[in-house]
């Protein structure tokens, strides 16, 4: 699943085209994505002009000059792919390859995935957005503005990590009295927004930090490397185009190249690239999820 680098590489991707675009027509050829698609999304979007894109935890926020936001999950293996409105995107004798293709999914940035093909929206002056979703472990619903805040999606996430309430005193504040593993600690959203499996991983090696730890027992010192491990592995992904493990592709149709650059995500029995470790990096199981982790370096 696309985790935050990933997101913001796909909002910086879709934006320039995105941006200031008119939606001349709307076609749902599929509503049952992970959640019903919004009944009502073809008529209130067809006609609005997307004036903004942002990003919250793992969700784009595509905003309207009608005062609704498009609330968009990629799942599993949602994408989008942009094309010329005369490339013909419904049409299979004529479809040519999508421009881009912003997302993840198998065969991302190529084309013949018709079936898959789940929404799509002819922007003016003549560009067509589609999302894509094999899997459809993806999600799609228009929201008026004001109720955002209190959207099921929304309404419990934690800061972003690289905004200015994500700190060394708001983290102790959450885990003060929690006896979780740091690793689930981090994964939870309702403490910070966005963080998935392979970040965090990272940010834990960097910051010195066995996944086992119970949260409660981490010092002030050891918070103070953390949260600014977790900003510059974030920064640096993001930089990178995200992480191409499976499925994602950054906006150019290329995979992103974060993955290079592992310290011990995937590393399992490999030399650790920070320390003299005999053990080398080791892979463990925590709540069915693989940590991967240096036991020298990580206390």
């Amino acid at each position: 699943m696309p985790e935050l680098p990933e997101v913001e590489t796909v909002r910086r991707g879709l934006e320039p085209t995105v941006l200031g675009a008119k939606i001349r027509h709307v076609t749902v050829r599929r509503a049952d994505l992970r959640f019903p698609v919004s009944p009502d999304l073809g008529q209130r979007l067809t006609g609005a002009t997307f004036t903004a894109l942002e990003r919250r935890s793992k969700y784009l926020l595509f905003s309207t000059d009608r005062a609704d936001v498009l609330l968009v999950h990629l799942g599993m293996s949602g994408r989008f792919v942009l094309n010329s409105a005369t490339e013909g995107a419904l049409d299979p004798q004529t479809r040519s390859a999508p421009k881009t293709a912003l997302g993840s999914g198998p065969g991302a940035g190529l084309g013949g995935h018709l079936k898959h093909d789940h929404i799509v929206m002819d922007l003016e002056p003549g560009h067509r957005l589609v999302y894509n979703d094999p899997r459809r472990f993806g999600s799609m619903e228009i929201l008026e503005q004001t109720a955002l805040s209190s959207s099921p999606r929304l309404k419990d996430l934690g800061p972003e990590p690289l905004g200015p309430d994500f700190t060394q005193q708001h983290l102790k504040t959450c885990f003060v009295k929690k006896r979780s593993p740091i690793k689930a600690g981090l994964l939870d959203q309702r403490h910070v927004a966005g963080l998935g499996n392979i970040y965090v991983c990272e940010s834990l090696y960097r910051a010195g930090i066995a996944p086992t730890r119970a949260c409660c027992d981490l010092t002030d010192q050891e918070l103070n490397r953390l949260v600014p491990a977790i900003q510059e592995v974030l920064t640096e992904a993001i930089a990178a185009g995200g992480s191409s493990l499976k499925d994602y592709v950054q906006a150019s149709g290329e995979l992103g190249y974060f993955q290079h650059r592992f310290a011990v995500y995937g590393r399992e029995g490999q030399a650790c690239p920070g320390c003299d470790c005999d053990k080398r990096i080791q892979k463990i199981t925590q709540s069915g999820r693989s940590s991967f982790y240096c036991p020298k370096k990580q206390i």
